[in-house]
């Protein structure tokens, strides 16, 4: 691996870590003030800001990623400019329509769609952070493209640090003035953290052109419209793919209590365990995933160049070290969920329900992280529409797992079925990675 990407990649772990760090202690926080079905109802809201992201701006950021890439090498800063500015314009246009739908139906969406009243006023907060969090991606998109990281990686710290301040701050003054505490205050957090993060990224990236712009003498090929209709081409199989994701992930989020109400759980009891599952054992289970998730964004970039340059056997070195170290890493973590699981949840949440959960999931480790590495580097060849299939494919097959594990087996039922649908994600994620480099391999020779 060349340099850029292994310093790109420790710098963006280091600050994961440390945002991972600080959300660690925050959600133990969260627990602890808001209980397990306030969490359960926090958990809720977020398959709809996933959703709306992946409309706005997932495919747009990637998009920009790719583009921009070649700034590295041709310095032609006016390029990447209108580029960017394009995505912007695209993103924030789609965000703005969001974020009225969101506020103006949130009572449907949360009664009829998620099933609980009681997230409507967290729908209206979030609603507002969606634009803020897609100029955020697009900024942090084209640093990653030219593979400068250190703007998104103190971002995304800052964001975090800003939405914890927030929340530990309402926290303070409904203590002090006994109000009654609700979990919306962990939402104004998030659209805290948004707004501040989006900021600093957009002073920065204007000081960044400001300087460059002025100097830039070579021509440029862009323009804000053929920069558009680049990025549209590739964003929307992508944003598709993420809205079908997301759309699907939403079900399942809304189907698991409900599921649970089947089996012959209150739904206090149903929205408590969710919450256990998926505000408490899960980020624990994702924590180390920090290090696989930057090394795949950096990934992209990096194959894509590979490819352009019709540079094979780097790609095909990348691949093997990435599929090594994706199961090393993975079996480690493991390992060491799976020791410490029990004792980690009773110490840490003073629930030891979290702590069966994390032993049980600790068997997703190295099926998840070779997953996440070998899907960016089908993104960086271009093979969008496999990974899209792949995605779609192995979360159908959860949301049919569950839905008829579920009554009989309660949540175990759907941890059963996340094991199964990762093992397949990672098999044929890895499957279609080889067999892509092996078509382009021949196809080279053939051509020589």
């Amino acid at each position: 691996m060349n340099k850029l990407l292994f310093k790109g990649t420790l710098l963006l772990t280091l600050a994961g870590l440390m945002t991972r760090v600080i959300g660690f202690f925050y959600r133990i926080f969260l627990s602890r003030t808001f209980g397990a079905e306030g969490m359960g109802i926090y958990q809720l809201v977020n398959p709809v800001l996933a959703l709306t992201f992946s409309l706005c701006a997932a495919g747009i950021q990637t998009s920009v990623s790719k583009y921009t890439a070649s700034e590295t090498t041709t310095h032609n800063y006016r390029n990447s400019w209108y580029i960017l500015s394009a995505a912007l314009l695209l993103s924030l246009s789609l965000s703005t329509v969001c974020t009225l739908f969101l506020l103006t139906n949130a009572n449907i969406i949360a009664a009829s769609l998620l099933h609980e009243p009681r997230t409507a006023p967290l729908i209206r907060i979030v609603a507002l952070s969606i634009p803020f969090a897609s100029i955020h991606a697009c900024i942090n998109g084209y640093y990653y493209g030219i593979r400068k990281t250190s703007l998104p990686a103190f971002s995304q710290l800052f964001e975090q640090i800003i939405r914890v301040m927030t929340v530990f701050f309402l926290y303070r003054h409904c203590v002090q003035n006994a109000y009654k505490l609700h979990i919306s205050c962990a939402v104004f957090g998030l659209l805290a953290g948004e707004i501040a993060s989006s900021l600093l990224c957009s002073l920065f990236v204007l000081l960044r052109f400001s300087k460059r712009i002025s100097s830039q003498k070579s021509t440029c090929t862009e323009s804000i419209f053929s920069a558009s209709g680049k990025l549209f081409q590739m964003a929307v199989p992508l944003s598709a793919s993420r809205i079908v994701i997301n759309f699907l992930a939403s079900a399942e989020a809304v189907m698991i209590p409900l599921r649970l109400n089947a089996y012959g759980l209150s739904s206090h009891d149903a929205l408590s365990i969710y919450g256990i599952l998926t505000g408490m054992s899960l980020p624990f289970i994702l924590f180390p995933s920090t290090l696989t998730n930057s090394f795949s964004v950096l990934l992209l970039p990096v194959i894509s160049e590979a490819q352009e340059n019709i540079d094979f056997g780097k790609i095909r070195r990348a691949a093997k070290k990435t599929a090594f170290f994706s199961l090393l890493f993975g079996g480690l973590c493991c390992i060491l969920f799976l020791l410490a699981g029990i004792p980690v949840g009773k110490f840490v949440f003073n629930n030891a329900l979290s702590g069966k959960f994390i032993m049980i999931l600790s068997f997703l480790c190295p099926f998840l992280y070779l997953s996440t590495t070998m899907s960016s580097i089908l993104h960086g060849l271009g093979k969008t529409g496999i990974s899209f299939f792949i995605n779609t494919g192995t979360l159908m097959l959860r949301l049919l797992f569950l839905y008829s594990l579920i009554p009989s087996f309660g949540i175990r039922g759907y941890l059963y079925s996340l094991l199964v649908s990762q093992l397949v994600s990672a098999f044929l994620n890895y499957l279609m990675v080889t067999r892509e480099i092996a078509k382009l391999s021949r196809k080279k020779a053939h051509s020589l």
